[in-house]
């Protein structure tokens, strides 16, 4: 096993920015708090982490890397590709604080069901952040990527995921909309021209299969109003799956379902706490 030093830092670079009871639940949930914490102080110590106090928490404290931090883990081989985005002040880590800590908070919830179930989802099986190209010069930006792995009676099952997690912060409708987004990735294939063209036919397809064998699952992820607010967001995807062509085009090819975080936290997210958008009772999010 990695060091924790190593670890505080690799998944500080993939997440961003934690607190220190989500690192301990994330590294170390068997051990006591102070064998994260003492870590993380080290690390400040040494000018590789830095952390902002949360607000009405009991001074709990949310850690980032410092820019020196995100240099160094520039060069962990689980990180190559992954852009460093080093936050520059508490400031700045301030305003990125409450989406990216319920981001991790839903993470949490896969990580405490895939331990408790025995299937491999760890702190690097969760990446933040995910951009992609759409036509016209466009891209979008999920809020994570899920690589999550079911085991037992002696097979494997290799799940993914696009993770939107939704904090009442944009109108129902935008989130919505976010559906037409994907049915764009899902349907995107870029047109080449010149002699490309004539190697088009061999090629690229999909602009999505050049980095997933199967397109990834649709989860929407939502908190932060009344169970009323949450139930009118939910039932407006389900609206835009019925209603827009393409997306009920994707809906057709790829399992989608939405869940209120409290209930993921509550239920675990294998409980049946999740609508599927495309219609039915709820049910796990492997059974989409």
């Amino acid at each position: 096993m990695e060091r924790l030093p190593h670890q505080l830092l690799a998944a500080l670079a993939q997440h961003r920015m934690a607190t220190t009871r989500q690192l301990h639940l994330l590294l170390r949930p068997d051990a006591v708090r102070q064998t994260v914490s003492g870590p993380l102080n080290k690390l400040r110590q040494q000018g590789l982490v830095e952390y902002t106090v949360l607000p009405a928490s009991n001074r709990s404290r949310a850690w980032y890397l410092t820019g020196e931090g995100a240099r160094l883990t520039r060069d962990f081989p689980a990180l190559r590709g992954r852009p460093p985005y080093p936050i520059t002040s508490a400031t700045a880590a301030s305003l990125k604080t409450p989406h990216t800590l319920t981001v991790i908070r839903t993470h949490l919830a896969f990580v405490a069901d895939a331990r408790r179930r025995g299937d491999e989802h760890g702190h690097l099986d969760w990446t933040p952040e995910i951009s992609h190209p759409l036509s016209d010069g466009e891209k979008i930006i999920a809020d994570a990527v899920m690589h999550y792995t079911l085991t037992g009676d002696d097979q494997r099952r290799k799940l993914r995921a696009f993770v939107e997690v939704d904090r009442c912060t944009m109108s129902s409708e935008r989130l919505a909309a976010k559906l037409i987004e994907y049915a764009r990735l899902w349907s995107y294939e870029p047109q080449l021209v010149g002699r490309q063209r004539s190697r088009q036919s061999h090629g690229m397809g999909m602009t999505w299969l050049r980095w997933y064998p199967v397109f990834p699952r649709l989860l929407f992820v939502l908190t932060g109003a009344s169970p009323y607010v949450l139930r009118n967001r939910i039932s407006d995807l389900k609206a835009m799956v019925a209603q827009h062509p393409l997306v009920a085009a994707l809906a057709r090819e790829v399992p989608m379902g939405a869940v209120v975080l409290e209930d993921l936290e509550e239920h675990s997210p294998t409980g049946d706490v999740w609508t599927p958008l495309a219609g039915g009772e709820p049910r796990p999010w492997t059974e989409l």
